[in-house]
């Protein structure tokens, strides 16, 4: 393939380009920020079922408190409208205020059994309300922190969009000055070699792979044509020569 020195010039500044596109890209996917947002999100997804399991469990405990408050409610009210006939005098068999005494005595029982068990919820429920509290002011922090990675993120990846459309602009200004032959060459050996299809000849060295040329190829390049497109023995990226090659 020839094509002019200039166009091939044009190349190394269409390569620095691209080169500048794939830092940019490279640091968008390595962002610290991805990493910390990735395991804010899971500790938050395990987070979010430990609070929804504390919520449920202060709501049936609430559930619980109410229904044993009723319960002694309803019995504390038996007992004293038993307590108030038995004041009363309106009974007078014996048999009857026996049975009543031993009535209002059972209820005695039954309503401190009762309390027992609503204290025991009470005790159970503020214990559940302080395991909650603390679940979600942890869950409140980590939301807060994955916010702020999240805007940080956003930054970066703002600055780097701004970059790399300046940059685009520059790139589609090149691409005219380079024959679409040497284009496609490129852009395959690019695609082959880790981002970079075309290098610079700098002092006798291939600047894709870092190794010098040997005499025989040093020969073999400076008798090629000013317009020949040359590639790299070692790599088989093209070779661009500048002023500072060692020919």
């Amino acid at each position: 393939m020839n094509v002019e020195p200039s166009a091939q010039m044009r190349l190394l500044d269409l390569q620095a380009l691209d080169a500048r596109l794939d830092q940019i890209a490279h640091r968008r996917r390595t962002l610290p920020q991805l990493a910390t947002i990735a395991e804010l999100d899971t500790r938050l997804a395990g987070l979010r079922d430990r609070v929804v399991a504390g919520e449920t469990e202060v709501s049936d405990l609430e559930r619980g408190q109410y229904k044993a408050g009723l319960d002694v409610d309803l019995v504390r009210a038996r007992s004293a409208k038993d307590q108030e006939l038995l004041d009363s005098g309106r009974i007078s068999s014996s048999k009857e205020l026996e049975n009543l005494q031993h009535e209002i005595g059972s209820l005695a029982r039954r309503q401190n059994e009762l309390e027992e068990v609503e204290l025991e919820i009470m005790e159970r429920l503020e214990d559940a309300r302080n395991a909650l509290a603390a679940l979600t002011t942890e869950r409140d922090s980590l939301t807060a922190s994955r916010d702020q990675s999240v805007a940080e993120r956003d930054v970066a990846w703002g600055s780097g969009d701004r970059e790399s459309a300046e940059i685009s602009i520059d790139r589609a200004d090149v691409l005219p000055n380079i024959p679409a032959e040497l284009l496609a060459l490129y852009d395959k050996l690019r695609a082959d070699h880790n981002g970079v299809g075309a290098a610079r000849l700098f002092q006798r060295r291939c600047e894709g792979c870092r190794m010098e040329l040997t005499p025989v190829d040093i020969g073999r390049l400076r008798a090629a044509e000013p317009d020949e497109v040359l590639r790299c023995e070692e790599c088989r990226r093209i070779l661009v020569r500048t002023p500072e090659s060692g020919l």
